[in-house]
């Protein structure tokens, strides 16, 4: 992360601000103390990509943790899920144990949700392809038990409904989610899951379906995501996705040019 190194160098100072900088500081104020002294301890104002990218990093983790505890308790798959997400990253032990603290404080009962979902919308300069990108991981992150518990789904329709989206957007998400999800052993999805990762109906037409097909590779291009502030380390999160995305079209593609020459 270019923005990690600047912060932890000292160059940074805590940039953000607000609830998103309180979070961030309370995770990495120690690692920045202990070299501050060496950088000189001024700072400068970070570009908007690296300030965009800080906050994603924060938001992300921390409603992870407050999502957790939703029903009052965190589950051993809920820390497995995220845990799995700093695997992903490839995030090194400092950055790992930041987002650790960051989802602990999440956990809180204190935790200023709506404070944070505003000012990450505000930091992301709301960039829909970037909110949904950080809705879709809370959405697997619910999921991780297999079901989205009714405090989850409270908390999901309502960080939805704050970033700009609807509830409709929250079901999408979930049955997109779903959609991508195997079961141990299965080695390709289902048609049924095919058309929920594509979020149209099996009744569509082939232009509605080539329309939703080209519509999520444009908001999941990880170019475009790391671009928009998407933190470089998430960008395997998003190439995961297009392939998900591509592999869900050309089976409902093949499928139904194998229906129309059976049909023929």
């Amino acid at each position: 992360m270019a923005w990690w190194g600047k912060m932890i160098g000292g160059t940074f100072g805590f940039m953000l601000g607000g609830p998103l900088g309180a979070l961030l500081g309370g995770s990495i104020g120690h690692q920045f103390d202990a070299r501050r002294g060496r950088a000189g301890g001024t700072g400068f104002l970070p570009g908007a990509q690296e300030r965009t990218q800080a906050a994603f990093f924060t938001a992300t983790f921390s409603v992870m943790g407050h999502l957790a505890k939703a029903d009052g308790h965190v589950s051993q798959h809920e820390i497995q899920a995220a845990s799995r997400l700093m695997d992903r990253m490839q995030l090194n032990p400092s950055q790992r144990q930041a987002a650790v603290d960051l989802f602990e404080q999440g956990k809180q009962s204190d935790f200023p949700l709506d404070d944070v979902l505003q000012q990450f919308r505000t930091e992301c300069h709301r960039r829909e392809t970037l909110v949904r990108m950080f809705l879709e991981i809370q959405v697997q992150a619910a999921l991780a038990d297999g079901r989205v518990d009714p405090a989850e789904n409270r908390i999901l329709v309502h960080a939805a409904e704050v970033l700009g989206f609807g509830s409709d957007q929250v079901e999408r998400l979930i049955d997109f989610i779903r959609g991508t999800q195997r079961s141990p052993g299965m080695q390709q999805q289902s048609l049924e899951d095919a058309y929920q990762v594509l979020g149209v109906e099996s009744s569509a037409s082939d232009a509605e379906v080539k329309t939703a097909y080209r519509r999520l590779m444009s908001r999941h291009h990880p170019d475009k995501l790391v671009a928009k502030g998407l933190p470089e380390e998430m960008m395997k999160l998003a190439t995961e996705k297009t392939k998900e995305i591509q592999s869900a079209w050309e089976q409902i593609r093949e499928y139904r040019k194998a229906a129309g020459s059976q049909a023929a």
